[in-house]
């Protein structure tokens, strides 16, 4: 019973070391920045500020509708590396709550690569969205503050 008692009590006593080593072992996520504008996400369109002006979503529908296609042909694709992925957003200026959007390019990808999404980017607010991302084609926006879909190449 003695023994038994010893190996539980270095079991105990070992796990904190081997779980540090197995922490430790983890590469550091990437952080990638990202700034929201009224209709549109700052860095992702070679940091061009529009100045569009947005007071609710039917705005940047109208907006988008109208140069969405041809700022997308122009946007920058964010390259990255398979891996944990922190998306850190800033709703800068935007009078309404906003929130963030990843997911797989097209239905296969939708289906087939993680996603993040999440809400309650009030003005003036940073948050942090986190996925493992996987080798493959992903887009990403706003559906509240309604942006293009902005591309994203991970390999």
């Amino acid at each position: 019973m003695i023994t038994a008692n010893k190996f539980f009590v270095s079991l105990l006593l070992a796990a904190p070391c081997a779980l540090g080593n197995a922490l430790a072992a983890e590469p550091p996520a990437a952080i990638v920045e990202l700034t929201q504008l009224p209709c549109q996400f700052l860095e992702s369109e070679q940091g061009n500020d529009h100045g569009y002006r947005s007071s609710n979503i039917k705005d940047c529908e109208a907006i988008n509708a109208q140069s969405g296609a041809s700022r997308v042909e122009q946007a920058k694709v964010l390259k990255l590396k398979a891996g944990k992925t922190i998306f850190r957003v800033t709703n800068r200026n935007v009078p309404y709550e906003l929130g963030f959007w990843l997911r797989g390019e097209g239905l296969t990808g939708r289906v087939t690569l993680p996603s993040v999404s999440g809400g309650g980017l009030i003005a003036g607010k940073t948050q942090d969205y986190v996925i493992d991302l996987e080798p493959g084609e992903y887009v990403y926006s706003c559906p509240l503050n309604p942006t293009p879909d902005y591309k994203l190449v991970v390999n």
